[in-house]
C-alpha cells in the first residue's frame, strides 16, 4: 500500500465484501472529484466514501464528510452514471466510517445523504 488512505480503503473493501457487496471499481476519478469505492449490492450500485479517524474527537470520521465533500461526491456520482450509462440504475451513496485502533470500529451509513 502506498499510503494510509489506500490501507483504510482496503479494510473497507474487505468489510463490505463480507456484507455481500461486490467490487465494481476503486478510486474512480473524474474532473468532478473521486469516488473511493463503487460496489454492487444485488441490482443496486453503491457509491462509498471511506473515512478514517483514530478517535472520535472533533466529531469522528462521519463529521469529516463535510457538506462541501458531499457536493463533490454527488457531482462525481453523476459523472460516473453519465459515463457508464447508469442514469436509470438504482443507486445510493454510503459512508463507511472507520475509527479507532485495531480492532477497528466500523460505522456503515447507508443512503448517507438522503
Amino acid at each position: 500500500m502506498n499510503n494510509k488512505g489506500e490501507y483504510y480503503e482496503q479494510l473497507a473493501l474487505a468489510y463490505l465484501q463480507q456484507q455481500q457487496l461486490t467490487l465494481v471499481c476503486r478510486n474512480f476519478q473524474c474532473k468532478a472529484g473521486e469516488i473511493d469505492l463503487v460496489m454492487r449490492q444485488s441490482s443496486q450500485l453503491v457509491f462509498i466514501e471511506v473515512k478514517y479517524r483514530a478517535s472520535n474527537a472533533f466529531g469522528g470520521a462521519l463529521a469529516a464528510v463535510t457538506p462541501a465533500k458531499q457536493k463533490k461526491l454527488l457531482r462525481a456520482v453523476r459523472w460516473y452514471l453519465q459515463q457508464h450509462g447508469g442514469q436509470d440504475q438504482a443507486c445510493r451513496i454510503d459512508v463507511l466510517a472507520i475509527e479507532g485502533r485495531e480492532p477497528f470500529h466500523y460505522n456503515w451509513v447507508q443512503n448517507a445523504f438522503s
